[in-house]
């Protein structure tokens, strides 16, 4: 890398927050910066934001991420993009927005998953492209905006998906990286173009959408505006980057066959990595581009740490004021409750569907269930089990990939639940693996970076970057809660899909009654 420009940032457009990174050539971290904003939920089946607050969250980001590591504007190498999937904005001509930015957990059109599958040949569809049938998914997403919002959709000149608005807010350009295009169930895996059918169900021209380019593609030229708000030069390139799934493989080292990476944050997922673009027979797993020759698959979880936010705005309140007086983080004092508790809740599940759920149900009904409640447990018990649910999903969600890409030898975690050690040991426990923790959890900003020295010419493979991984911590499972888990999981997935129809019930009333 150039000594003049040694330094990268990595922006990570999230569900909840923009999180930018100043990055060193040794993988080193000098400075993060963090913008929250809202989503807005006014409706169980509705999750939205407003693209010029996430807009304004980039500018806002990279300009005080620079100020923290003190560094010059002209040391700065490349920002390379992370962005959350499954995202969908419909612009006019001039770019203005003719609808919210709906999110990956909007579930409006869920009503369109059966007529996919049944009517439209939707396991085909998933087969070309790699994306499960399921409401997170632009496609499905379009055809409720065709039949719902159809003067929208007729007066749309571009779909597009959030990182799409911020680099065409920036460049004037409407680009998408393979990454994120196979994520939106339009994107065929193996010619890399628009697939034809799934254009076809939901009615849009190709020319409706933005030009796909690889993930290593960079563009220079920013407009002035931008530049002086960010607070970097016009000609410092941009490279459009990936998704945050995708990255955060590569961010944490997770390479081989049967080391898997699992990321939560406000969702989770579980992946692996494959050298060719491969599907599940039995339509549970995605699989998205990282590179040409690099493909993740795996399966994301609506429910992951904001689960656990949930619990300290809904249950713990008083125990989460309770922490801070003491000077704690209101988390770690959850936590520390929790561990009073015995591997399993003394019997108590909770199944933690609040917002649906995707890998391996595909369900957007799923809602969310205590089950074994007795007057015997304690606000602590329903902790643990709120914690240990999460965990049954990841579980569940790596069995199947363990069907489709071989045993777990490793897995390697990252995402906000890598900092409790108390939560890491559950994983191994429930997974029954080895679960490491690299030196740095900012595993897609890492893994952003890495893409941008690869995009610049500053090295030739990822494996020049191999070095920026260490592993921090590891742990091993406890065979006793290991068989413990094993038992209640077993109960876990009987209750799930014995509930399944009453699920479509009780959705069918709360939106009825919500709106």
């Amino acid at each position: 890398m150039s000594q003049q420009k040694p330094y990268i940032i990595a922006a990570d457009l999230g569900t909840t927050s923009t999180k930018t990174l100043v990055i060193d050539r040794d993988g080193r971290v000098l400075a993060s910066h963090s913008v929250e904003y809202p989503l807005y939920t006014p409706r169980p089946d509705m999750a939205e934001q407003d693209p010029d607050e996430i807009f304004q969250a980039v500018l806002d980001a990279v300009r005080s991420v620079l100020a923290k590591a003190r560094i010059l504007p002209s040391q700065i190498l490349c920002v390379s993009f992370s962005s959350a999937m499954h995202s969908l904005i419909a612009v006019d001509s001039n770019l203005q927005l003719l609808t919210p930015c709906i999110t990956w957990a909007d579930n409006r059109s869920s009503a369109y998953v059966r007529e996919l599958k049944e009517e439209l040949d939707g396991h085909q569809i998933y087969r070309n492209t790699g994306t499960p049938i399921h409401p997170m998914s632009p496609l499905l997403k379009l055809m409720w905006l065709k039949e719902h919002e159809p003067g929208i959709f007729r007066q749309a000149h571009k779909f597009i998906g959030i990182k799409e608005y911020v680099f065409a807010k920036l460049f004037g350009k409407f680009l998408i990286d393979y990454s994120i295009a196979s994520a939106t169930g339009l994107f065929n895996l193996r010619n890399l173009e628009w697939d034809t059918q799934a254009l076809e169900a939901c009615g849009v021209r190709r020319e409706q959408l933005s030009e796909p380019v690889s993930t290593v593609h960079h563009v220079a030229g920013l407009k002035k505006e931008y530049a002086d708000a960010m607070g970097l030069d016009a000609d410092t390139p941009f490279v459009i980057g990936a998704s945050d799934g995708v990255l955060a493989n590569l961010g944490v080292g997770a390479f081989e066959q049967g080391v898997y990476a699992v990321t939560i944050g406000t969702s989770g997922a579980v992946r692996g990595v494959v050298r060719e673009p491969i599907t599940d027979p039995k339509g549970r797993l995605f699989c998205y581009a990282l590179k040409e020759d690099v493909w993740v698959v795996g399966g994301a979880i609506n429910n992951g740490g904001i689960m656990f936010r949930w619990v300290r705005d809904q249950l713990a309140t008083a125990e989460a004021q309770e922490g801070r007086s003491r000077g704690m983080d209101p988390y770690d004092y959850l936590t520390s409750l929790a561990e009073e508790v015995a591997a399993g809740s003394d019997g108590l599940i909770f199944l933690p569907l609040l917002a649906g759920e995707r890998a391996p149900y595909w369900n957007a009904n799923a809602r969310g269930v205590f089950f074994g409640l007795s007057l015997y447990h304690e606000k602590k018990h329903m902790i643990r089990a709120v914690l240990e649910g999460v965990m049954y999903r990841i579980q569940s969600v790596l069995s199947a990939l363990e069907e489709l890409s071989g045993p777990t030898k490793e897995i390697r975690a990252s995402g906000g639940f890598a900092r409790s050690p108390f939560w890491l040991q559950m994983m191994s426990d429930v997974t029954g693996s080895p679960v490491v923790v690299p030196n740095s959890i900012e595993s897609s900003g890492l893994g952003a970076a890495q893409l941008g020295l690869l995009a610049l010419g500053e090295i030739k493979d990822f494996s020049a970057v191999h070095a920026w991984m260490q592993i921090q911590n590891s742990h091993q499972m406890n065979e006793e809660n290991h068989r413990r888990y094993q038992r209640l999981a077993s109960i876990y997935t009987r209750v799930y899909h014995q509930l399944k129809d009453e699920f479509d019930a009780i959705a069918a009333y709360q939106l009825q009654h919500t709106q």
